[in-house]
């Protein structure tokens, strides 16, 4: 099998985050002065994952000087992490379960990476730049905004159908996601068309009154605000596009929303720590796999931060060997999360793990032609147990191989304060 030469492997001595860094070093020179290094992953919900971006950000904040962590999460629920991030009051446990979407926030090794954030504030900071509500309910971010117009605009009186309507189909974890996907299915069609331009009212009024609101309040709070109510409406369009059966146009309209939120952050932070799965974060166009063939591609988030941050943006993708990986049947919603994962075929990741036998990054922008020639034969990269198109060197400007895998630990205290959606799986 083909496999990279040894100088193009930079081996990593351990995952462990509290361990010595000098086996990063390699990465000053990808890094360079970028102001947003994103870190893939090809599934979530897996250990060594978290683990290397628990690593790769504290190399990142304590040799490079980066100030935010954002993650592929919630941007409204997300503030309850920051906020304990930024004053280590309340409970961490509640604020993981209720601030960290997606199921993402179950795990011991966020929680590590966290209270790591909590020993380094205020000189780093958590958020969230995905939509809320498990990408399907936008109560979350509905609620956001109604409270801030009650301090904003106290004489609005809210369309009463519009929260009603979203009621209809809110999930309480993403365990619920067919059932919530199913009752926006069957909704009436002036339901929909009612949410989507009650919404679109809504929007049009927190836009055009914001120097009214900023004086009432505050412009960092206006535009928290006015982030949580684009969360509710991309949620909303991207059920539409779901029910037509357009998956891509969803992660698409998706990307677009994280994008704004990253823009958003760096004028707040000079430099971000930017974790999310390699096909949101990677710079080239995304397809699902399984995509028929012909049908356009995503524009995705990695793709529009290359076009606007130009050599500022840095990507480190992710790839696996064997293990386990997160479950992709309906499985996993009765709670079996993880399935086996299969050594690799011909790919990326197949290339990598024949490469070395421990983890390892590779520098893509700095190899002998010999190994780039390699990588540039790659055409396809696994994402779970799938695999999807992807030309690995229009992509990435790294890439780290965790050679063996495995499911997340559980964090009792975390499922403790989640819903009994949540509870019941672990149960």
């Amino acid at each position: 099998m083909t496999k990279l030469s040894k100088q193009a492997v930079r081996p990593m001595r351990t995952l462990d985050p509290d361990g010595p860094l000098d086996d990063l070093e390699w990465l000053d020179d990808v890094v360079g002065k970028a102001r947003v290094v994103a870190l893939g992953e090809s599934s979530h919900y897996i250990a060594e994952n978290l683990q290397l971006r628990h690593r790769l950000t504290r190399y990142l904040v304590e040799r490079h000087g980066f100030g935010a962590y954002a993650m592929e999460t919630g941007f409204t629920e997300g503030w309850l992490v920051h906020d304990w991030v930024r004053t280590g009051e309340g409970s961490l446990g509640q604020a993981m379960a209720a601030g960290v979407t997606s199921l993402l926030g179950l795990w011991t090794q966020l929680r590590a990476h966290l209270q790591w954030m909590r020993g380094h504030s205020p000189s780093v900071a958590f958020y969230g730049t995905d939509l809320g509500g498990s990408v399907v309910s936008l109560l979350p971010s509905l609620d956001a905004v109604t409270a801030y117009l009650a301090k904003a605009d106290p004489d609005l009186e809210l369309n009463p159908r519009i929260r009603e309507t979203a009621t209809a189909f809110a999930i309480p974890s993403a365990f619920s996601i067919p059932q919530g996907l199913a009752a926006y299915g069957e909704l009436a069609p002036d339901d929909r068309d009612a949410l989507t331009a009650g919404l679109a009212e809504l929007s049009a009024r927190v836009t055009s009154r914001r120097l009214d609101y900023v004086r009432r309040t505050s412009v960092d709070d206006y535009e928290r605000a006015l982030r949580s109510l684009r969360e509710a409406v991309t949620i909303d369009m991207g059920l539409r596009h779901l029910v037509r059966g357009e998956q891509l146009g969803m992660l698409t309209i998706r990307d677009a929303t994280s994008t704004e939120t990253v823009e958003w952050l760096l004028r707040r932070h000079d430099r971000i720590v930017l974790g999310a799965h390699n096909g949101h974060v990677q710079r080239s166009p995304g397809t699902l796999p399984g995509t028929p063939p012909g049908q356009p591609p995503a524009t995705t988030m990695g793709l529009r931060l290359a076009d606007r941050l130009g050599e500022d943006y840095v990507v480190i993708g992710v790839t696996m060997g064997s293990g386990q990986t997160l479950m992709e049947g309906p499985e996993f919603y009765e709670g079996k999360l993880f399935m086996d994962l299969e050594p690799p075929r011909d790919s990326l990741d197949g290339l990598m793990a024949a490469s070395h036998d421990g983890p390892f990054g590779v520098d893509l922008r700095r190899l002998s032609p010999e190994d780039a020639a390699k990588v540039g034969a790659v055409r396809q990269q696994r994402f779970g147990t799938q695999y999807t198109e992807l030309n690995p060197l229009g992509a990435y400007d790294a890439v780290v191989h965790l050679p063996d895998v495995r499911g997340a630990d559980p964090d009792h205290d975390v499922i403790a304060h989640s819903h009994p959606d949540v509870r019941k799986r672990f149960s």
